[in-house]
């Protein structure tokens, strides 16, 4: 791992369930504790910058996941959804003696928290969902959630490209192939003319430290009769979001509410209505062959998910407030770092 910023430490908490790498920005006479937690194939190093920019009051957290960053590498359970994960974050928390903190989460973080706060409403006081993945998990749901297929097909781990798998695995820090970690942080990280290369080594760094394998990313698949022909293991990071293991709609019913911040980019590839990472979205456009149609296999609107659940919430008696930028992907704080770190600071109030 390299390195940290000036004006942040990193250490390695002790816990009963792992060794997790935290970086910390320590306040000296802190009102309230803000914990980040970064989505898939990335960790905290890709916090740095809005930690350093926080009011001299926050104290910050950023924690790497299992199997991320400089924590220890073990198994995801997929069949607790991103429970693994946000036990984990739990398990820091109590052993730090934060109390109740603000989160935020990024992506699959996004996730991570929301289950947290199902979990844990106690230890939670606000929530930030930045390009969060939709309460219903990844791919293979429709509008309000309707399972497209029972056997979950096109969802989870068999998803991954392997050749984007073996370059995390070797390390590879070029920009020769498409699917090298560079080019995909370039093509879907962030959107087209977006200009967050001055640190784009380490992204790549962040990116690199993913541990791969069933156990972990992407995991375990297992054969479906529906199209393309494979469905979520047991076993590992995307099956960790697959709607057969996956979901965070227990917000709604979680009685102590906490206002809610929905950060996103209009130009997301990952987490849209449209998204380059959803198979049947991959296969209207033909880059996948044998797509049986959009009656069968239509695209997950994602984002339309998302508000459906956040409305709810809102009418249950909660309260959230949703933040787009124009022109912007899957990496807010990255591309819109001032205009990211003043919605931030205002939800903290």
């Amino acid at each position: 791992m390299t390195a940290v910023m000036e004006g942040l430490v990193a250490h390695t908490v002790e816990t009963p369930r792992l060794a997790a790498h935290v970086i910390e920005r320590e306040a000296a006479a802190a009102r309230r504790t803000l914990v980040l937690v970064h989505g898939n194939v990335s960790s905290s190093l890709f916090w740095q910058p809005t930690m350093l920019a926080l009011p001299s009051d926050v104290r910050a957290l950023a924690i790497d996941l299992r199997g991320f960053g400089g924590s220890a590498t073990l198994p995801v359970d997929a069949t607790r959804g991103v429970r693994d994960f946000s036990d984990d974050v739990v398990s820091v928390l109590e052993t730090l003696g934060t109390g109740p903190v603000d989160l935020v989460g990024w992506s699959m973080g996004g996730g991570v928290v929301m289950q947290l706060l199902i979990d844990r409403p106690d230890l939670v006081r606000s929530l930030t969902l930045v390009a969060p993945v939709s309460p219903y998990g990844f791919g293979g749901t429709a509008a309000g959630g309707r399972l497209l297929r029972d056997d979950w097909a096109g969802t989870g781990a068999g998803g991954a490209n392997p050749a984007f798998v073996a370059a995390l695995a070797a390390g590879d820090t070029s920009a020769d192939e498409p699917v090298s970690p560079r080019s995909v942080f370039r093509t879907a990280y962030v959107a087209a003319g977006s200009e967050p290369q001055v640190l784009e080594d380490l992204w790549v760094e962040s990116m690199l430290s993913t541990a791969t394998g069933v156990d972990n990313y992407p995991g375990d698949a297992v054969e479906a009769e529906g199209w393309p022909g494979f469905g979520p293991g047991e076993r590992g990071v995307l099956n960790s979001m697959a709607p057969r293991w996956f979901d965070t709609t227990g917000i709604v019913a979680v009685e102590q509410k906490v206002p809610v911040l929905w950060i996103r980019g209009d130009q997301d590839a990952i987490v849209s209505d449209t998204s380059f990472f959803d198979l049947n979205h991959l296969g209207a456009l033909g880059a996948i062959p044998g797509w049986p149609g959009a009656e069968e296999a239509p695209a997950q609107p994602m984002i339309a998910q998302t508000r459906e659940v956040l409305d709810a919430y809102a009418d249950a008696g909660g309260e959230y407030r949703e933040v787009v930028f124009e022109g912007c992907g899957h990496s807010p704080h990255l591309e819109r770092p001032g205009a990211f770190l003043d919605a931030l600071v205002e939800h903290l109030g």
